[in-house]
C-alpha cells in the first residue's frame, strides 16, 4: 500500500498537493472543504486518506516494537457510522459499521506517542484485543491509566 501513495502516475496527485490535502486532514478541515480548495475530487481525497492511513499503519507495525513506555493512559472515544445507535435500521443493528463503533487509544504518558490503537465495539472483547496489541509493543510492564471502564478489569489488563 505504501507505494501507492508514493508512486506517481497521470491519476496521482501531486507530491506537494498530497502533503497539502493531509495537512489540512490533520488541521481538522473537511473532506468537502479540501475538495474545493484543492480542486480534488472527494473521492481522491478519501482514497489519499486510506493510503495514507495503510502505510502508516505499515510503519508502526514495523516501528513500535520494544518501546520503553511506561505509563500509558487508555481511552475510548465513540463515533458513529450511518446513523446514531438508536436511530439504526432493525436490519443493519449489530452489525460492525452501523451505528455506534469506539475508536480505542493508548497514549505513553511520556513521550506522547500513540503505541496501540484499534476499532470495534466497546466491550471485553475489543478490550482484550486493544491490551493484547498494546502489551506485543511494549518492552516492560507498565503502570495503566484508564477512565474505569469495566472492560479493563477483564484479564485483558493482566497482559500488560
Amino acid at each position: 500500500m505504501y507505494k501507492n501513495l508514493c508512486t506517481g502516475s497521470m491519476n496521482k496527485l501531486p507530491t506537494a498537493k498530497r502533503a497539502g490535502i493531509l495537512g489540512m486532514m490533520v488541521a481538522g478541515v473537511s473532506i468537502r472543504a479540501i475538495s474545493r480548495m484543492t480542486n480534488a475530487s472527494k473521492n481522491k481525497i478519501v482514497k489519499l486518506l486510506a493510503d495514507a492511513g495503510n502505510a502508516y499503519s505499515e510503519y508502526q507495525d514495523r516501528v513500535f516494537v520494544n518501546l520503553p513506555c511506561k505509563r500509558i493512559q487508555v481511552a475510548e472515544i465513540r463515533f458513529f457510522v450511518y446513523a446514531k445507535q438508536k436511530n439504526v435500521i432493525a436490519g443493519k443493528r449489530r452489525q460492525f459499521g452501523y451505528g455506534d463503533d469506539w475508536t480505542w487509544t493508548a497514549l505513553c504518558a511520556d513521550t506522547k506517542r500513540v503505541p496501540s490503537r484499534y476499532v470495534g465495539t466497546r466491550d471485553a472483547d475489543a478490550a482484550y484485543r486493544f491490551i493484547s496489541d498494546l502489551g506485543a509493543v511494549l518492552a516492560n510492564r507498565a503502570q495503566l491509566a484508564a477512565d474505569g471502564h469495566k472492560a479493563y478489569l477483564t484479564e485483558s489488563s493482566a497482559r500488560i
